[in-house]
């Protein structure tokens, strides 16, 4: 590293100034490129592009460095610096991220309707269908369908003529043009039978599929998953029964009961089958058949409750889904079976979420101390004051101000007992925003001023710098101006740093 592009005297009365003088300083290849990943995009935010710029061209890893360059990039394009952006494009190293910069910097250009540009910029690429589709796009929101389709019938990539009669469908259906909705995702369904790579084209069935229920043609939505679930028993991969599970449930919803339980019984990987009779609860839940949807998790559970270690293929997905089935069994009123079945979780990750989530449904409950009971079995410290936060958002949301508070309050009084620094200033980083969103700005004033001292002591210097980032977003927000001790502080922090 040549040069410093933050001087020390600046550092010492910034906080995000200092945050970027402690990455710069960083030996590491890999500490530096983690610490700029922070600072370079709040640099962004705060229109400093310039001094992302040359920020993220410090750091030594190269794809670290491109993909920050990237970013920068496409900012540059969201403000129409539009030569600087292609000038920073050229300058990334790896040619599949220099293209990836050239097709987003395109396509923020068709977006906002200037399509010679996008042109221009996706000439350098290989393959710029996708920018092509973002014109059609942009043209068929404007109105123009007639030429949103003459761009698309040019596009030679099928995925991509599928993808941009998608959205155009899509946004038909938001706004409620159900009519020309259909004909777009008739036009995709077309275009997807020259996808070549099964999967994708499987999968762009099934995305079409669910555009005909959105635009109430429930006979078309059976078409295009028959269609995908023909060729997904065809698969012999681990990718069949993830699709099968997903015709299954596209068939519940393009209400052909029949057709849902023929294709769930193809299933034979029991964490998709749970899936979707999960995904089949949900939907008898909204039909009102309440004691139907209860019965139907309790399959889902049993099923997942069965399969055994050596018929599992992904164990991170069977346990995101034992979490999502014990938070279900919440808003289905079951909170015992709920909790339950969260603490039957192997994974602690999940457990938590389950058990945190469980504790927010209770709040909207009104069973604010089955709430905090849940909330006490969870096993880290840690993360029983980041769930406090949780349903202390919980309480606000229901307008319940004051009791709101008094949660923020009670975590704040835990954090000093958290064991790691980096977790106690994330934590305390929330609080204080949320005192913020109150307007209590002498209590966030404190937890700021708490959060500097825990950061002085993080000896990670990656994750000291991330800390301060965040810490220099909430001053921000709140205008809140350095005292001289936080000052006294931050010198003594850089006092470390050897230039």
């Amino acid at each position: 590293m040549s040069e410093h592009f933050i001087s020390r005297e600046v550092a010492e009365g910034d906080l995000l100034a200092c945050a970027a003088f402690l990455a710069e300083n960083i030996k590491s290849a890999d500490g530096r490129a983690e610490a700029m990943n922070a600072v370079v995009p709040r640099y962004l935010a705060l229109g400093n592009v310039d001094l992302a710029a040359e920020l993220a061209d410090t750091v030594d890893d190269p794809f670290s460095r491109d993909k920050l360059l990237v970013i920068v990039a496409e900012h540059c394009a969201s403000i129409d610096d539009d030569d600087y952006a292609v000038q920073l494009a050229d300058a990334i190293e790896d040619d599949g991220m220099a293209a990836q910069a050239r097709e987003r910097i395109a396509l923020i250009k068709a977006s906002n309707g200037e399509f010679e540009k996008a042109r221009e910029v996706a000439g350098e690429i290989m393959h710029p269908d996708f920018v092509e589709a973002g014109i059609a796009v942009k043209q068929a929101a404007d109105g123009d369908e007639a030429a949103a389709f003459a761009t698309i019938e040019e596009i030679e990539f099928a995925s991509a003529r599928v993808l941009a009669y998608q959205n155009i469908a899509s946004a038909d259906v938001e706004s409620e043009n159900f009519e020309r909705a259909i004909d777009a995702a008739t036009r995709a369904s077309e275009s997807a039978k020259d996808i070549e790579h099964d999967e994708e084209r499987i999968r762009a069935l099934c995305d079409i599929g669910n555009l005909y229920v959105e635009a109430k043609r429930n006979d078309k939505a059976i078409e295009a998953f028959d269609a995908a679930r023909a060729e997904a028993e065809l698969l012999d991969n681990v990718h069949r029964d993830f699709f099968l599970a997903n015709c299954a449930l596209g068939f519940l919803y393009a209400n052909s009961q029949e057709l849902a339980d023929r294709t769930l019984d193809l299933v034979t990987d029991k964490t998709h089958m749970a899936s979707a009779l999960l995904g089949m609860a949900r939907y008898s839940w909204k039909k009102d058949a309440k004691d139907e949807a209860v019965e139907i998790l309790e399959e889902a559970w049993a099923i997942l409750k069965s399969q055994r270690e050596i018929e599992t293929r992904d164990s991170r997905a069977r346990n995101k889904l034992m979490a999502s089935i014990a938070t279900q069994f919440a808003g289905f009123g079951k909170t015992e079976r709920a909790i339950e079945i969260a603490n039957e979780n192997d994974n602690q990750e999940e457990q938590t979420s389950a058990l945190s989530q469980i504790a927010q449904v209770l709040i909207v409950q009104n069973e604010d101390e089955l709430a905090r009971n849940t909330i006490n079995e969870i096993p880290e410290y840690g993360d029983r004051v980041f769930a406090l936060l949780a349903i202390s958002d919980a309480k606000n949301n229901l307008g319940e101000t004051e009791a709101s508070i008094k949660l923020l309050d009670e975590a704040a009084g835990m954090t000093s007992e958290l064991p790691q620094q980096a977790s106690r200033s994330a934590v305390l980083n929330v609080i204080a925003d949320r005192y913020i969103s109150h307007g209590l700005f002498e209590k966030a004033r404190n937890v700021g001023e708490e959060n500097l001292t825990v950061i002085s002591g993080i000896r990670d210097e990656s994750t000291q710098a991330a800390s301060l980032v965040a810490l220099s977003e909430v001053y921000l927000r709140a205008g809140f101006e350095l005292t001289d001790e936080e000052r006294s502080l931050m010198k003594n922090m850089l006092r470390t740093v050897a230039w």
